[in-house]
């Protein structure tokens, strides 16, 4: 890797080979200042934002307001709150589907599994965690690890949130995976660093601070150190180096199972970011408060002039002439009936300070700015369940909301792709990792609980590499969406689509539509068509019995069908009743009842000697 002073010499693999010294070090706290520099003007914006989140922007506006009012309504928080509520109720969840037959019962075990290591590894908080902060700050980014020491030493994929003040990469890329170098700074207690490596002290970061937010506790940082984790990328392997104080802690390259391997078989850094807003030629985005600052300081600056307004209008003042001779203290205390007055009391000696009423177009303003930030958001109305012109319909409400949240169905496929992405890195560590058979505790269809074994050896199967696609889809969380559902679902049994006799129509109109569950139906109408067709293949092979009998008896036909429970009202075979198993059953009972007639009558024209 250039720029790095890091010694291509070639090593025995039986002993370990120092490439990495205090050297290397020194040029990797060299890129971190730089890398620094480069993304000062975003830490500044991650830090006033999370001032506007806690509605105390007034600390990144100046200070504190000179005026004795200082409204901070929280129009920007509730939009917040509402795409918030987007995301987490639709909380993704994996499929994941094989590109190779041969590999389809690993994909389904990797499919039963891969939800249990994330519920394992605290996803649903991370996730919360990173859509507050996607929202606020326009990226979010998700780290996902291998903990070697996790499970009793077996390790195990952890997941975390990382703060973007703690991360920094080559100002210039697009996409972190392209920078040459990634730090990954945390401020871990000296205490705990001696532990993990006794006989190193620390004694300072030497001028290395990470931007911090503006907090109300008190905090000492002198008992602290900055850990670095410093990734890197060297002939397509993945490597890290961890040092603190600039002093060398680690070095993947000096780890003789690691040097040639890299620190991960995929070859990627550990980060992925979930962006909301993009911007060009750069890695983040800007987020929800970047948009809707503006209109929520103008909403303030009116509510302080209604507010300052209505303060003055609600305490009355006086003018008070010198010679009137009023006792100021009785006039000012509303307790007393009585004030003491030794002049005289007129308009001219004393008149009350009239104020004006606010001119109704600032109201009028304000409201406006209010609907603007509903526009600027996509946060209507009607997306957090209030309604117009009087509806009132369930159903009504969950079609309204699905035709207004546009917006959070965008925002949620940026997220359903970072996930993707997340998933992709939690298969290629438990192909590299998962070296000894694991079990997992399952959730089957029916809701018993089932327990599945898998090791990674499943995934290199006759020397292949096994490669899945993986398809996102959301947990249906919402009631609104389950309520939408259920409705469709009552809609399709209205229209006759599980009749079985009408299977035909039925599969020609789902062809037509796209829906969730799709698959589903159409094989439950299927099923009900091959079942149906067996019932009627049934009921003729009963009818053909029944006439052979009566040819061969001489009896009424009629007779024979209600002995075997077909008999109809005209005489003729009726159909058997119900649906699925329950008609092919009854079927097959009539055609047994048949068959026997049948065997009887055969038997008795033996008998007879009577000719067929």
């Amino acid at each position: 890797m250039k720029n790095l002073p890091f010694s291509d010499e070639p090593q025995e693999a039986a002993e370990p080979v120092k490439r990495v010294d205090d050297s290397a070090v020194a040029e990797g706290f060299r890129l971190l200042l730089e890398y620094k520099r480069g993304k000062s003007v975003l830490e500044q914006r991650i830090i006033s934002n999370e001032e506007w989140y806690r509605l105390r922007h007034n600390r990144v506006q100046g200070g504190a307001s000179k005026s004795p009012i200082d409204p901070h309504s929280a129009w920007l928080l509730n939009s917040l709150m509402n795409k918030h509520a987007d995301l987490m109720d639709n909380m993704p969840v994996p499929a994941i589907l094989p590109r190779e037959r041969s590999d389809e019962q690993t994909a389904q075990v990797l499919g039963e599994i891969i939800p249990v290591i994330l519920e394992r590894a605290g996803f649903d908080e991370i996730y919360d965690r990173c859509s507050w902060y996607k929202l606020k700050n326009g990226t979010a980014c998700y780290g996902v690890f291998w903990d070697g020491g996790a499970d009793g030493g077996m390790g195990e994929i952890t997941l975390g949130r990382v703060d973007l003040l703690n991360l920094f990469w080559e100002p210039t890329v697009q996409d972190i995976q392209d920078s040459p170098n990634l730090f990954c700074v945390r401020q871990v207690p000296v205490e705990i660093l001696r532990e993990q490596y006794p006989g190193m002290e620390f004694t300072g970061d030497r001028g290395l601070a990470v931007e911090q937010y503006i907090r109300d506790d008190a905090r000492d940082d002198s008992k602290s150190a900055l850990l670095v984790d410093w990734y890197y990328k060297k002939a397509g392997k993945l490597h890290l180096i961890k040092f603190a104080s600039g002093k060398l802690l680690y070095a993947s390259e000096n780890d003789p199972a690691l040097a040639e391997r890299g620190l991960y078989d995929h070859g990627k850094y550990p980060f992925v970011f979930d962006t909301l807003f993009p911007l060009e030629g750069l890695p983040y985005g800007f987020g929800f408060i970047d948009v809707m600052r503006d209109p929520q300081t103008y909403i303030d600056q009116l509510d302080q002039c209604i507010l300052y307004n209505a303060r003055l209008a609600g305490r009355p003042r006086w003018y008070i002439s010198d010679s009137t001779g009023i006792n100021e203290d009785e006039f000012a205390d509303w307790s007393r009936d009585f004030v003491h007055v030794a002049g005289k009391v007129d308009e001219e000696h004393l008149r009350q300070i009239t104020v004006n009423p606010l001119n109704a177009y600032i109201i009028n303003h304000r409201e406006a700015k209010i609907a603007e930030m509903k526009e600027t958001s996509a946060n209507r109305d009607v997306s957090s369940g209030g309604t117009q012109s009087g509806v009132t319909a369930a159903s009504a409400i969950a079609a309204m909301q699905e035709a207004g949240n546009k917006v959070s169905r965008d925002m949620l496929k940026s997220s359903y792709r970072t996930y993707r992405k997340v998933v992709e890195l939690v298969i290629e560590l438990i192909r590299q990792f998962y070296d000894v058979g694991r079990v997992f505790r399952v959730v089957a269809e029916n809701g018993a609980a089932e327990y599945v074994s898998f090791d990674g050896q499943q995934m290199a199967l006759e020397g292949r590499r096994p490669v899945f696609d993986i398809e996102v889809s959301p947990q249906k969380s919402n009631p609104f969406n389950r309520l939408s559902q259920n409705e469709f679902a009552k809609e399709l049994y209205q229209a006759g689509i599980f009749r079985p006799d009408m299977a035909d129509q039925a599969l020609a109109m789902l062809d037509m539509m796209e829906f969730e569950g799709k698959q589903k139906v159409v094989e439950k109408v299927q099923q009900g068509q091959t079942l149906f067709q067996q019932v009627q293949a049934l009921q003729q092979a009963c009818a053909q019995l029944a006439q052979r009998v009566a040819a061969t008896t001489g009896e009424d036909p009629s007779g024979l069908f209600a002995a075997i429970g077909m008999q109809g009202q005209t005489g003729t075979p009726r159909q058997v009743g119900g649906s699925g198993s329950s008609q092919r059953g009854t079927a097959a009972q009539a055609y047994d009842r048949a068959a026997s007639l049948a065997q009887g009558a055969e038997q008795r024209r033996l008998e007879r000697g009577s000719p067929v």
